[in-house]
């Protein structure tokens, strides 16, 4: 038996992990966050170039949890859907503040974070999609999303790979795409060269209190002190353990499964993103196409399954042949922390802590303007008025008494 056949790409994340060299656990630091997430990087990244001393704690290894299985898409307007209106604004805001956070990152990291600003197709095969479709579409045109209806002869001048039988598209010229892999990478290089603390397999055990506030954290036995606690830690923030029961946060895992192929001269490839009723694609510069993603209520099991290979294979099959003929070069899965709402939680929880998560599918979209106001929220007290509602307040049944944010 060869010693050289290549590993299966079942359970493989495309691209090169996310490198460190790993730190020692200080004694004290003025910000401590609990998740090396794109979130908490971001989070860790802003503050440190603020000239805070902050050190990130991750439990596994950096972005081991939705960051390195996410698509990157920052698409506002294919992202609509009805209820996300309040979450508009917040969107839309954050996807201002991406050209700036791009060119800052990629000056201070010395990386491509593969930015692409082509737009987002979203598909309709045959009548009853066609009507979803169009109602998608007058929400996006209600909400002042810039979305342009187009026939099934236009949209297939802008891909010409896709098959006949696609009937009408929306075209969402503002939404944009970033590489996950390289954007981690970047993020880890810049905060790296801001001065963060980056501690991987550091899992949290409890956070220090004294009189009513957090004052630090543990990580097994040792502690460190902080001036500032930020739980940033996805899906895992509603896990309980770290928060007392007053303050749980109504965050849970759904877990998606996705997949990359291979694209060459032969098989073609997309211009931008493509949306399907059952799957997004997204082509990247390095010329992989990532289908994604499943929706699966199931908690924290890990795997790839049958079911849902087959359902990515299928959904993409149905609408550009070519991936018939495209190497699979891998298929993982991972867990979006999602809230209640789907939106997320941006608070103050208790004197010296703050909460930064529950961001769903938009972790992405939504870096920049958490990043920015979590900043914010530690450095001046209060959060900007961009995302005040969204703090763990909103979820208070009408018996608990609702507590301001700071």
């Amino acid at each position: 038996m060869s010693l050289d056949r290549p590993l299966s790409p079942i359970g493989q994340r495309r691209g090169p992990a996310v490198t460190i060299a790993q730190a020692h656990r200080p004694d004290t630091t003025d910000i401590a966050i609990v998740g090396g997430g794109l979130i908490g990087l971001s989070i860790a990244w802003r503050l440190a170039r603020a000239g805070r001393s902050v050190t990130v704690l991750e439990r596994e290894t950096i972005g081991a949890g939705a960051s390195l299985a996410a698509t990157g898409m920052l698409a506002p307007a294919a992202e609509h859907e009805p209820g996300s209106d309040p979450l508009l604004p917040l969107a839309l805001d954050s996807l201002r503040r991406w050209p700036a956070f791009r060119d800052a990152l990629e000056a201070e990291s010395g990386l491509s974070i593969d930015y692409r600003a082509d737009g987002t197709l979203v598909l309709a095969i045959g009548r009853d999609e066609v009507e979803r479709l169009r109602f998608r579409y007058d929400l996006q045109r209600r909400s002042g999303l810039d979305a342009t209806w187009l026939p099934g002869s236009e949209v297939r001048r802008l891909e010409p790979g896709l098959r006949p039988s696609v009937t009408a598209g929306i075209q969402c010229p503002l939404d944009h795409q970033v590489d996950p892999c390289r954007v981690m990478a970047a993020l880890a290089e810049a905060c790296r060269c801001a001065g963060v603390t980056l501690v991987e397999r550091a899992p949290v055990s409890a956070l220090d209190w004294t009189g009513g506030r957090v004052t630090g954290l543990r990580v097994g036995e040792h502690r460190i002190q902080a001036g500032t606690v930020i739980l940033a830690s996805g899906a895992w923030s509603g896990e309980g353990g770290l928060l007392p029961d007053t303050l749980a946060l109504p965050v849970r895992p759904l877990k998606g499964q996705s997949l990359a192929l291979r694209t060459t001269a032969r098989t073609g490839t997309l211009a931008r993103m493509v949306w399907t009723e059952q799957v997004h694609m997204a082509p990247k510069s390095d010329g992989q196409l990532i289908v994604g993603a499943t929706v699966e209520d199931c908690g924290f099991r890990p795997g790839v399954t049958a079911g849902g290979l087959y359902a990515l294979l299928e959904g993409a099959r149905r609408v550009l042949p070519g991936i018939e003929e495209m190497e699979v070069a891998s298929v993982w899965s991972g867990y979006r922390p999602t809230s209640d709402d789907d939106a997320p939680i941006i608070d103050t929880l208790a004197p010296g802590l703050v909460a930064a998560t529950g961001h769903h599918r938009n972790g992405y979209l939504l870096a920049p303007v958490t990043a920015d106001a979590v900043a914010e929220l530690v450095m001046d007290g209060a959060l900007p008025e961009v995302a005040r509602s969204f703090t763990r307040a909103r979820f208070a049944r009408p018996e608990e008494p609702r507590r301001a944010s700071a």
